[in-house]
């Protein structure tokens, strides 16, 4: 990989880190005794004086014991996934509690129909739940990093446990408005470290199949809210109907805050507060090789670390007063802006507000709720595909054309919807357009946009920021979330069809934002990724390839994936033939120009912005 970099590199920066690391392969060597000696003596910082306040926490002697670390993986990995499952069901809980009468009653906001104040009082108490992901998020991030991730962990599930039980307890707006904020923040606190923690701690060997076995369970746990709180419904205790969903949270985070103090704790973590006896005991427990390496691995890695520790902070992420942290501030910018923009192509309306969509177009209230039920089944399938088009087609492909895909679902749908809110004999077959088009639509996202806004600040932030990186990706999910659940129940009583059509033009407003400002990360590994930011000096990726060719990098077209092929090549020192073709052979190769040859030429461009 050494090909990747000029000699004159900043030291300064994780891919130097990970060139250190690869250097120790050369056993004997002067360098390797230099580096080793460098590591002997690290100054690792003292345990946070408040960690003994809260609760939980790693412990080698209760740690679970398995036959083989591959039974270790799939342990962690479905502990991983329920708590994922947690976070799917707790956002879907709310999509029927609005709709029980008697609930409304009991917060004042009823009747919903006509009545302004009512409607912003009910997307209110949905919204105000990710302003507390948020602030969740941010507290987690930092706590992950000062007293490990299975305190962080057990500090949300605290929270998201208090925020259940006044929940299912609320008796009037403001008690449950609270509660909604007391629940966020614990969900934003899971939300946030889990991903990391199970990175860390698991091998990823099987990393598409984990991947789409943690997205399946986390839709998996939106329906199960939904069809919960529909059989719930039949019951003619209208209260209990919508207690009862709220109160079921309970179970899984009791699993989640009690499970979590039974797993490893991240070995990274443990070897950066100096507990290297310990990180050797988990990565022997997760790992089925030798795990000597892999050891001095992270340990580099935390030296590193220990050295920029002042970039490893909210504010300098944000405000940075060197080169290094404004490369962090442009990941932050990217990670937040993905989550947002996977909020503004309209699921949250979709799954939230389904029920809603379905009633506008003409199907009476119990036959919106079961398409609604099983939209969210299809949807959860629909993750699956996800594992093939990540891999296959790279991360910037599958979210322009699923954008493009879902834009002209959701403009047919707002079309169709248009003449199905009008009674005559043709109502019933506009509605039934209405209904197959939405389900398309949910099945589409979950096959593009679901996954990639949460795989991408795994793969674009350095490991000494990862954790503070998962919060800032939970920080951009929590403001778009809350923004759409705010406004929606506006928009379906002011403009009805025209929401989709409005959701239609958000799609394509976000596919250049795509194609402009994301690299891509498909079969590239942290260290390529690490050049790129290193190198571009540009927001703009275009810019950034032509910038990073300039200085001589063979890895440059950062708009295509790269292939295994690519990897074999740079590997020998040979110019790249795909990810690094040159404009000239592109000129060369289209010169029979649009006129002449329209479909190739437009091909070919389109393969050249990594979209085809």
């Amino acid at each position: 990989m050494a090909a990747l970099h000029k000699d004159n590199a900043d030291p300064k920066t994780s891919s130097d880190t990970e060139r250190i690391i690869e250097k120790t392969e050369s056993p004997g060597s002067n360098e390797k005794l230099r580096e080793e000696d460098g590591l002997e003596n690290l100054n690792y910082p003292p345990p946070w004086n408040y960690e003994k306040w809260f609760p939980g926490g790693y412990s080698q002697s209760r740690m679970i014991k398995l036959k083989s670390p591959k039974n270790m993986y799939k342990a962690i990995n479905l502990f991983a996934g329920i708590a994922i499952m947690f976070y799917g069901y707790d956002q879907g809980v709310m999509s029927q509690v609005n709709l029980n009468p008697h609930y409304q009653e009991l917060m004042g906001i009823a009747p919903i129909e006509g009545n302004s104040r009512n409607v912003a009082a009910l997307g209110g108490i949905v919204a105000v739940y990710y302003g507390g992901t948020l602030i969740g998020a941010l507290i987690a991030g930092s706590l992950a990093d000062r007293m490990g991730r299975i305190k962080a962990v057990v500090f949300g599930a605290l929270w998201a446990l208090l925020g259940a039980i006044l929940q299912a307890s609320a008796y009037n707006i403001t008690w449950m408005c609270c509660a909604r904020v007391i629940a966020g923040v614990g969900v934003g606190a899971i939300d946030c470290v889990i991903p990391v923690w199970s990175a860390e701690v698991s091998s990823h060997s099987a990393r598409g199949a984990f991947l789409a076995i943690e997205f399946f369970m986390n839709i998996g746990g939106l329906a199960l809210a939904y069809w919960i709180e529909y059989f719930a419904y039949l019951d003619p205790n209208h209260e209990m109907a919508w207690r009862t969903p709220l109160a079921l949270q309970i179970i899984f985070i009791l699993i989640i805050g009690f499970g979590i103090n039974f797993f490893p704790e991240s070995p990274r973590w443990l070897m950066k507060m100096g507990r290297e006896d310990e990180a050797r005991a988990v990565l022997k427990a997760t790992r089925e090789n030798d795990v000597e390496y892999e050891l001095k691995g992270i340990k580099k890695v935390v030296k590193y670390e220990l050295e920029t520790s002042g970039a490893n902070h909210y504010a300098a992420m944000l405000f940075p007063k060197d080169r290094y942290s404004r490369q962090l501030r442009w990941r932050v910018f990217l990670a937040v802006w993905l989550q947002i923009m996977q909020e503004l192509v309209g699921i949250g309306v979709i799954t939230v507000y389904a029920v809603d969509l379905f009633k506008d177009a003409g199907f009476n209230e119990n036959l919106s709720k079961l398409l609604a039920g099983f939209n969210n089944i299809s949807y959860m399938f629909s993750v699956i595909f996800a594992v093939i088009t990540l891999d296959r087609y790279g991360r910037r492909s599958t979210m322009v054309w699923g954008a493009v895909a879902m834009a002209f679902e959701l403009l047919i749908a707002g079309i169709l919807d248009k003449y199905a809110q009008i009674s005559g004999p043709s109502q019933r077959s506009f509605g039934a357009g209405v209904a197959t088009l939405t389900f398309l639509y949910t099945a589409t996202f979950g096959a593009t946009w679901l996954t990639t806004p949460w795989l991408y600040p795994t793969e674009i932030f350095p490991l000494n920021v990862r954790a503070k990186g998962g919060a800032w990706s939970v920080v951009g999910w929590s403001i778009g979330n809350g923004i759409i659940t705010m406004i929606t129940p506006f928009l379906f009583q002011a403009i009805s069809y025209g929401t989709l059509l409005l959701l239609f033009g958000l799609n394509i407003f976000c596919i250049p934002f795509v194609i402009l400002f994301y690299p891509e990360t498909a079969g590239r590994s942290l260290e390529q990724v690490d050049t790129f930011f290193e190198h571009g000096g540009s927001w703009n990726v275009f810019k950034a390839s032509k910038r990073i060719r300039a200085e001589g990098l063979q890895d440059w077209r950062w708009m295509k994936k790269m292939k295994a092929e690519d990897h074999e090549e740079l590997e020998k020192g040979r110019r790249m033939s795909s990810a690094a073709r040159l404009p000239e052979e592109d000129e060369k190769d289209a010169r029979m120009s649009w006129r002449k040859r329209p479909v190739y030429t437009f091909r070919r461009k389109g393969s050249n912005a990594g979209i085809m």
